[in-house]
């Protein structure tokens, strides 16, 4: 059995209730006000946990305009500078403290993806319950190492990542003592399509690393989440938005409220019909039982008539012997004579 994580009050593995993390990422549009409201909306979809993001362009890049900081490649923000749109989309960190007890007042959980050792010293006296690594950092053997020695639960996201460099990065947590890792399959495209998500990963990925494994989801539905989940995903991280009207750097791969409320919704029900491994009658099924198959006589049969294929047949309703019988009554005789639409037993069979 795959050890759980904890997570605040939460036990977040195989076997629990998935838990959904709304991430707001860009989606506040530099607005506090705006960013609240989100916390608020996450809360009201079913969320459980609150992810940001904790750096500024100056921990993320240099300002430069030479041709490596500019973006390309077919993503959403191509021909951008990275330092401006990291301008652009981070959260101020003087928000982050308020908007943590703002998610604590609604009963979520609130933590954040570091990306330098500033921040992880930041979020620390935040005393978030948790850390997130985004899948770019994956790679940033440091800046895990230092995430590990706060002793808290690391969530590592895996897109682009083989399987050594997710080994390397595991080992550089256990290597620090801290072995409460889970692990998001992801697709680090903005947004990503259903036929680049390979979902059959995430099985894999928990029998290979015995580690808690869900997703970390860019397309832009609701479907592959719950796909996720029905193949053993037990996070599920989504980018959530007031609305994609309110253009962002994310806003295009967000789901509104209603939407994010709906994914839950389904991921609720997906949780609950996966059940366990289960053979025999279920409670509601029991009143159907008696719809099976029997053995009945369709013929009004005579005093020691003989039982044929015409006068005998395994028909609906079950209350007539089983059919794995018929071969024994074949060719034996009635004991007395018997009515049409009787069913079958054996104290109606002579079997001397």
């Amino acid at each position: 059995m795959i050890p759980a994580v904890s997570i605040g009050n939460r036990r977040v593995g195989a076997g629990e209730r998935v838990y959904v993390i709304a991430e707001v990422s860009a989606n506040h549009n530099q607005d506090y006000d705006q960013a609240v409201r989100i916390i608020h909306a996450a809360k009201e979809a079913g969320a459980d946990a609150i992810k940001l993001q904790t750096y500024t362009p100056d921990t993320m890049t240099i300002r430069s305009d030479r041709e490596y900081f500019k973006i390309g490649g077919g993503t959403l923000w191509d021909g951008r500078n990275l330092y401006e749109l990291y301008g652009e989309a981070y959260t101020p960190w003087e928000w982050q403290p308020k908007l943590k007890n703002a998610a604590g007042d609604l009963g979520l959980d609130l933590f954040s993806s570091p990306f330098d050792a500033t921040s992880v010293d930041f979020l620390e006296r935040m005393d978030v319950p948790a850390y997130k690594i985004a899948s770019f950092e994956l790679v940033d053997l440091p800046l895990i190492r230092k995430v590990a020695r706060t002793g808290k639960p690391i969530i590592m996201s895996t897109g682009m990542a083989n399987i050594e460099e997710i080994d390397e990065a595991l080992h550089a947590s256990y290597a620090e003592g801290n072995t409460q890792v889970a692990l998001l399959k992801c697709t680090s495209a903005y947004p990503a399509t259903a036929d680049e998500m390979n979902l059959r990963t995430i099985p894999e990925l928990a029998q290979r690393c015995g580690v808690p494994v869900g997703l970390s989801d860019h397309t832009t539905g609701i479907a592959v989440p719950v796909a996720a989940v029905a193949l053993g995903a037990c996070i599920i991280e989504k980018h959530i938005t007031l609305s994609r009207s309110r253009k962002g750097p994310d806003s295009a791969f967000s789901l509104e409220p209603h939407e994010f409320k709906a994914m839950v919704d389904a991921v609720r029900i997906a949780e609950r019909a996966l059940g366990h491994i289960y053979f025999g009658v279920s409670a509601t099924e029991e009143s159907s039982r008696v719809f099976r198959r029997s053995l009945f006589v369709v013929q009004d049969v005579k005093s020691g008539e003989a039982f044929t294929a015409s006068n005998i047949r395994s028909i609906r309703p079950g209350h007539g012997l089983h059919t794995r019988h018929l071969h024994q009554v074949l060719g034996r005789r009635a004991v007395h004579s018997i009515q049409r639409g009787t069913p079958l037993s054996w104290d109606l069979v002579d079997t001397k």
